[in-house]
């Protein structure tokens, strides 16, 4: 089988501290509205009064966790499929990434990733997205994200290993169902985690976070 380098994302340790975000965006000299990896926030539940007291309010089901994705270089990426000039490819390792000098700026893949991975870069007219930190690997490095994380909550590796280590769970909310695209991610889930597509919960973003 092919080598497919993948992502492993702990929920479970995710203190959503945005080291991995700031670092991605430091590493690649992005600018501030552009997040090729993204920390979302999924929160859910109520408050309801405690019939013991007249004003306190006690939690009912309130739960909270994040999820920390990029691309998922998927095994069938769509936004492979749907670029009409062939500027987005997949390399022997997995890896999918833009050909700049190709793309043609269309945002055909920006609409087709469920995963919100492609960004379009006004300076250049073209599209931009996570490409595994390439060349952080080629030097034997690990893509920055992953060193910056500083409960260990993200590592990378074959796909297969990684599944044989930690299971082979990669989809929970807010993420979309993994028969899409079949992403490259393995996650190990936060005790409150729900399945894709059996969410109680929201996205809950802080207005300085949007």
């Amino acid at each position: 089988m092919t080598k497919q380098l993948a992502f492993y994302i702990d929920s479970s340790a995710c203190a959503k501290c945005k080291a991995c975000q700031i670092a991605c965006q430091d590493k690649n000299d992005l600018p501030a509205h552009m997040r090729w990896r993204r920390v979302i926030p999924y929160e859910g539940g109520s408050w309801i009064p405690d019939p013991s007291h007249r004003r306190p309010l006690q939690p009912n089901g309130v739960f909270s966790y994040s999820v920390s994705i990029s691309c998922m270089h998927c095994q069938e990426p769509i936004c492979v499929e749907v670029c009409p000039a062939a500027a987005i490819k997949k390399r022997d390792d997995g890896v999918v990434y833009i050909d700049e000098d190709q793309c043609i700026g269309c945002r055909y893949c920006e609409w087709a990733c469920p995963y919100g991975a492609m960004h379009f870069d006004d300076a250049t007219g073209t599209m931009s997205k996570c490409d595994f930190c390439r060349d952080l690997l080629a030097e034997g490095k690990n893509p920055a994200c992953v060193d910056a994380c500083v409960n260990r909550a993200l590592k990378f590796g074959d796909l297969e290993e990684l599944r044989a280590e930690y299971g082979e769970l990669d989809a929970i909310e807010p993420l979309p169902p993994s028969d899409m695209t079949q992403p490259s991610v393995v996650i190990t889930p936060h005790k409150n985690a729900q399945l894709s597509g059996q969410g109680r919960g929201e996205i809950n973003y802080l207005p300085e976070e949007m």
